[in-house]
């Protein structure tokens, strides 16, 4: 007995189907089943490679979908009504009903969606034809019917479905699983059968292969809905039944209507759709009456050959390459991709849109002449076969960069002369990798996030070289060893390795676009955007992925959008204003020795490709000298050629002798001092010491870059064979062999690198001749990235050009260029780069000023309707210093609701017409007269600055400390280049950036970026220094580190043996040493000492969290809680800080001050004010010194009174913060006695004491103890109390 399972879901049926596709059909194989169906919700996304799968195993695939049918029309969108659709099953009995599906699949996503997408009874019945229907499952129309009970519909329903489709092509559906609502839809199906004289078929809707797949069904179904496994009430599979059964599992649960299982057979017989096809289906392109697409494409290349090389367009040999080129682009039937492609980069060179081609279509003559590259591939040893291979029959791939700002008017383009229905972009689908499945497992089943976090950051995660768990588990022990430590890690981990490569969401290709010469749904289905379309003129996306259909011979094109383009166009349209130069990619010199020498004094951000610490750092050891230097870094700036970097370097400068294997190879790897580093260099030896033809030799490139082993080694046996016939000894051309087969882990396409290592030299010429220009368009396009405009405004102060603050009488949306008088060009900051500012309000001020600037701030408030502006990007402005011209910023955000308020009248009065001939209103005019407030804080001011426009841009933190620096000895960032590696150092900035990172033994280690009055420093702080210092290291902060260099990798980078905070008032307060012991008179002990403790005081170091959960449960939070700034170390010894009583009051502890001769280093006392109280209870005891309380004495008079000084660093987490601080006063109060305690809190750079002036505990080894697990060792003071 055999069976063909009709209803099948595949990983597709994105998060509801487990089932591989490879997996799936070598299963239906191995049970003997003829053929098998697909038929996944509400999609044909699988369809193509589950067809060639079926058909490379051997048996029949069945194409179909499970489609949803709308309760009403597939247009209504009722809530109510129309959340609920029905499921239907569609199989392709011939090619009609396969064209057919693709117009279901469509209109479903396009037309129909609403929840899911759906078509309605009237689509379907018009899209009959070729199809094969039946009941469906449990969710379907007529089974749902069944359930509620309404006979009456229910043969309403089987009589539509019989009218339209006949009872040779419907079938009523019957499956068996554990669920009593089934057994009644079957015995109603099989007693209404004779009715109908129905056709019985057995399904058994089949979500995944074996039966213990139930468990990953499960997950995903959790992962879909977000919901935990111990939910009871989430959406699961009633049963765990829904696995590919055997033939044998079928038959036996039908004996009570065979003919369903033999019936599946029948289906199949009838069942043919041939899907293979080796036609193209390019798209039309009209030439000009009397040409063919060949003789057009011709003409223009001939046209193109004598434009680009003048005189020497008569050349032999240039002439024969364009005759080859041509000749093969005509065999391959390939003339019109050509033309195409040219008529796009045709008509971005009329609407001035740079465009660029990358990879390797580089290497054709045609496109140079064409003018679709600008990379002449002669002088680059280019080679055509790279790109077209005549004896590699597939579709040509050129791939176009446009600026990024201009991307969407090509794509318009594209619409427009080739129709919206022959234009789709390209779906993409989202699969679980290694660490995402790890966190969607975790999750689901509630495994606490740290750990969670703990197992997926052991996994290496390299883009480019994904690792599976299990490659993991193989390779990284201290991974394999973490599987071990608990059963629900090793749960975590095995489950999660069955749940890669599933498909988690669908989206969208970053550029491919296809187009096609007939509407696309004759050939493919299509699927609804997955994301706002309002960027995007193309509003459908394929079903299909792209390797699909390039198979299907569709014509893809890539459009890719290259923010380097726009920064060059913006660049040269400013030069031609302000110096009369055109520029183009045509003529920027790529030949310039002075921006060879320029990049190699490391001038490279902003330039294309050279930009990065690393790639920096070997162009200044490099120092290019032409433009194939630079081509090759491109090429070896990469994981694997990364190696070949310094011996590259010290050939090209005699530092190291060239060896080659065979005097032959020198003609060929000379240019790369004998390094193999491109694809074309392993080509043209194959051809010179092989033997081979180009087209030999890029099957050749390909096998051993694929590492096809059967192929290498036949590739090996020839390329012997070729160099021994030539006279190269048999070892040598072994040897040579060799070196090419590791070669396949780094070789590079030339093409694409000289593209980009041509662009790199042409933004570097642009930059250091004309740098105003430059940094000013490269600031525009950077706009929305804070960290880059930092960088670069950094780079630009570097270069000795000026950033000027916005300003709302000068600023424009993008930077521009300001000159000035006797100085040097300035840049201006935009407003568009305010954070909360857009386009909107900019424009608005900007037409509002109309190249006069306002006066005051009552002619911008009647100038500039500043209720369309808004309150939020005024704000923005404000703070950043943009109406610095009207007023101090702390007066104007005071005002700004009386500024926006007379504006609006103002506003009002216009379009009533009561304004008089002056401008003004008739009859009254309210002034705005600013409030008087303190001065701004500078620590606000700059804080808002760093907020807002992502740096410092009216003054530095570190400013007030350069005395202090200076007498530490710091090293600026623009210094440490130059130092030597390992050389001991010490720098100093503001905290930007700080990342963990869990090394290969699991421990926790730091990385972290300062920025300091010249650039940023990188931080490198492995696990035991980062152990000791992480908690001070938070965003803002100020720190002081102290390490050796590391120049020998990499960008410089500190390798960090010590940090240090310094606060707001400059002192420096190194971590773990608040005060040094011997200041304090106090003697350090362990964690065992608490045992014996006794009250002399004690620093202790760790990290942990928190105590166990046996604590007593914490209090209701204090009512007298009170929290003083410590405005210095100074000032808390001598007295409390000064509460906003309006009445001074003398210090309890009066101390003589420093005399101005004492040393104190100038900026290190600089002390911020002290900020109010708002509210402190009148019997408040204040808040003293951290060494000296007085207290009053206890009733009992019994013994010493002992302080305990809780020491508190803010986390990330207030949340957590709050938690810790309930369960410490919780402990506090758990232990009654007459000592008292107080918190010592570092937050945002300041310090604050809180104490507790009625609260009292009692100090022992076992609360010590207690207070340690929850605060970590070294955060603890004991100090006796002067008793008054």
């Amino acid at each position: 007995m055999s069976f063909a399972h009709l209803h099948v879901h595949t990983r597709y049926s994105l998060l509801d189907g487990f089932a591989d596709i490879k997996k799936l059909v070598a299963r239906a194989k191995e049970m003997g089943m003829p053929a098998i169906a697909i038929t996944d919700h509400g999609n044909m996304c699988g369809v193509i490679d589950f067809y060639n799968q079926a058909n490379a195993a051997g048996i029949k695939p069945i194409i179909g979908i499970e489609a949803y049918l709308a309760p009403r029309g597939m247009q209504d969108r009722d809530a109510r009504l129309d959340r609920s659709s029905y499921h239907l099953l569609l199989l392709a009995e011939n090619y009609t009903g396969y064209r057919n599906l693709l117009q279901i699949a469509t209109a479903s996503q396009l037309e129909g969606f609403y929840q899911v997408p759906r078509i309605d009874h009237d689509y379907l019945a018009a899209h009959a034809e070729g199809l094969i229907v039946t009941s469906g499952c449990m969710a379907s129309e007529i089974p749902r019917k069944i359930v509620r009970g309404d006979m009456e519909a229910v043969q309403k329903a089987l009589d539509w479905y019989y009218s339209v489709f006949g009872a040779d092509n419907f079938f009523l559906e019957l499956q068996e699983h554990d669920i009593p609502d089934l057994h009644l839809i079957n015995q109603t199906l099989v007693d209404l059968g004779a009715k109908y004289g129905a056709h019985y078929v057995a399904t058994n809707d089949v979500h995944y292969i074996e039966p213990g797949d139930a468990y990953y069904q499960d997950i995903l179904l959790a992962i879909q809905t977000g919901a935990l496994l111990t939910e009871p009430n989430r959406m699961r599979m009633s049963a765990k039944s829904y696995y590919l059964r055997s033939p044998e599992e079928m038959a036996a649960l039908f004996t009570y209507k065979p003919e369903a299982v033999s019936n599946t057979l029948l289906i199949a017989e009838r069942a043919n759709v041939d899907l293979s096809s080796n036609v193209y289906h390019l798209p039309l392109f009209e030439v000009p009456v009397g040409y063919t697409v060949q003789t057009y494409l011709r003409e223009l290349c001939d046209a193109g050959l004598r434009r680009r090389y003048g005189e020497r367009a008569d050349d032999a040999e240039l002439k024969q390459r364009l005759e080859y080129e041509l000749s093969v682009i005509h065999e391959m039937g390939f003339d019109a991709y050509f033309l195409i492609v040219w008529d796009l980069c045709r008509y971005a060179a009329s609407q001035g849109i740079w465009y660029n081609t990358r990879g390797s279509g580089n290497g054709s003559l045609v496109a140079y002449t064409l003018a679709i590259t600008n990379v002449e591939p002669f002088s680059h040893g280019l080679i055509f076969e790279r790109f077209l291979n005549p004896a590699r029959v597939s579709m040509p791939d050129i791939d176009l960069d446009f600026q990024d700002d201009m991307r969407s008017r090509m794509m318009e383009y594209c619409v427009n002369k080739y129709g919206a229905d022959r234009v789709a972009q390209i779906i993409t689908f989202n699969t679980l990798g290694a660490r995402a499945a790890i966190r969607d497992v975790g999750r689901v089943q509630d495994i606490p996030l740290a750990e969670v976090d703990r197992v997926s950051k052991l996994i290496p995660n390299i883009p480019s070289k994904p690792t599976t768990i299990a490659e993991a588990l193989e390779q990284k022990p201290e991974f394999a060893a973490l599987r071990e430590e608990a059963p629900f890690l090793r749960e975590l981990i095995d489950t999660a390795s069955q749940m890669e490569g599933s498909m988690r969401s669908a989206g969208t290709h970053a550029a491919g676009v296809i187009i096609t010469d007939q509407p696309i749904t004759e050939y493919i289905p299509l699927h609804r955007p997955t994301s706002s379309t309002e960027d995007t003129p193309i509003k459908t996306m394929s079903q299909f992925e792209m390797s699909v259909l390039d198979s299907l011979g569709l014509l893809k094109v890539d459009f890719l959008g290259l923010a380097s383009l726009t920064v060059m166009q913006r660049a040269c349209d400013l030069i031609k204003a302000r110096h009369g130069i055109t520029y183009t990619l045509d003529n920027i010199p790529i030949d310039d020795p002075e921006t060879f020498e320029f990049l190699g004094q490391g001038h490279t951000a902003g330039v294309f490709q050279l930009e990065s610490t690393g790639m920096t750092r070997h162009i200044v050891q490099m120092k290019p000298q032409t433009v194939q230097n630079v081509i090759a870094m491109v090429a070896l700036y990469r994981p694997g050629p990364l190696r070949f970097i310094p011996d590259y370097i010290h050939r090209m400068h005699a530092e190291e002798q060239v060896a080659y294997r065979h005097p032959a190879m020198k003609p060929i790897f000379e240019e790369t001092y004998g390094i193999a580093i491109y694809q074309e260099q392993i080509m043209r030896a194959a051809v010179e010491l092989g033997g081979y033809t180009l087209s030999e030799a890029d099957e050749l490139r390909k096998v051993i870059s694929k590492k096809m082993k059967d192929k290498v080694d036949k590739q090996r046996q020839k390329f012997i064979r070729g160099a021994v016939a030539r006279g190269i000894p048999e070892k040598t051309a072994g040897a040579i062999f060799a070196d090419w087969e590791s070669f396949a882990e780094y070789g590079f396409n030339k093409s694409h690198a000289a593209d980009y290592g041509i662009i790199s030299v042409q933004t570097g010429y642009l930059k250091g001749h004309y740098p105003e220009e430059y940094m000013t368009a490269l600031l525009s396009a950077s706009h929305a990235d804070i960290d880059k405009v930092a960088l670069y405004v950094t780079d630009c102060r570097n270069m000795g050009i000026d950033v000027l603050a916005p300003d709302v009488n000068t600023s424009g949306y993008d930077f521009t260029i300001e000159d000035r008088v006797g100085q040097r060009p300035a840049i201006r900051f935009g407003m568009g780069a305010v954070k909360n500012v857009g386009q909107g309000p900019v424009e608005i001020i900007m037409q509002a000023r109309a190249g006069q600037p306002f006066k005051d701030i009552n002619d911008f408030a009647r100038k500039v309707d500043l209720q369309k502006v808004g309150k939020r990007p005024l704000e923005a402005l404000i703070k950043v210093g943009a109406l610095d011209t009207f007023g101090q910023r702390k007066a104007l955000l005071a005002g700004m609701d009386k500024i926006i308020s007379v504006s609006a009248s103002h506003f009002r009065a216009q379009n009533c017409g009561q304004l008089t001939f002056f401008g003004t209103v008739a009859g009254i005019e309210e002034e705005i007269s600013l409030p008087d407030t303190p001065d701004l804080d500078s620590r606000d001011q700059l804080a808002w600055e760093r907020d807002l426009i992502g740096l410092y841009i009216s003054d530095h933190p570190l400013k007030a400390f350069l005395p202090l620096l200076e007498s530490r000895g710091v090293v600026y960032s623009s210094q440490l280049a130059d130092m030597a590696d390992k050389e001991r150092v010490v720098v100093a900035g503001v905290v930007n950036h700080k990342r963990d990172h869990l090394t290969k033994k699991g421990d926790s280690m730091g990385f972290i970026t300062l920025e300091d009055l010249q650039g940023t420093i990188d931080l490198v702080v492995f696990p035991r220094v980062w152990a000791q210092y992480r908690e001070i290291v938070r965003e803002k902060n100020i720190l002081l580190a102290e390490g050796r260099m590391d120049n020998a990798s990499g960008g410089p980078k500190v390798l960090v043996d010590k940090l240090s905070e310094i606060f707001m008032d400059g002192e420096i307060d190194p971590y773990l040493s608040y005060l040094p012991d011997e200041e304090l008179g106090y003697s350090s002990f362990s964690r065992e000492d608490a045992q014996g403790f006794t009250p002399n005081g004690a620093f202790f170091q760790n990290d942990n969290d928190y105590p166990p959960d046996d604590e007593p449960p914490p209090p209701p939070d204090p009512e007298d809680w009170r929290m003083f700034p410590i405005a210095n170390k100074a000032a808390s010894r001598t007295g409390p800080a000064q509460e906003s009583t309006g009445e001074t009051q003398p210090p309890l502890n009066p101390q003589p001050e420093a005399p101005p001769d004492s040393g104190t280093p100038p900026g290190a006392g600089a002390a911020l004010k002290e900020t109010p109280i708002a509210y402190t209870p009148e019997d408040a005891s204040p808040a003293l010194a951290p060494l000296r309380y007085l207290v009053q004495r206890p009733a009992d008079d019994s013994g010493d009174i002992r302080m305990l000084k809780i020491i508190l660093r803010a986390s990330e987490d207030k949340s957590r913060d709050v938690r810790r601080v309930k369960r410490i006063c919780g402990l506090l109060h758990s232990q009654p006695g007459k000592d008292k305690y107080a918190f010592l809190m570092f937050e945002g750079g300041s310090r604050y004491l809180v104490e507790f002036p009625n609260a009292t505990t009692s100090i022992n080894s076992e609360l010590i103890s207690q207070l340690i697990e929850i605060v970590g060792d070294g955060n603890l003071q004991v100090e006796a109390i002067k008793i008054l």
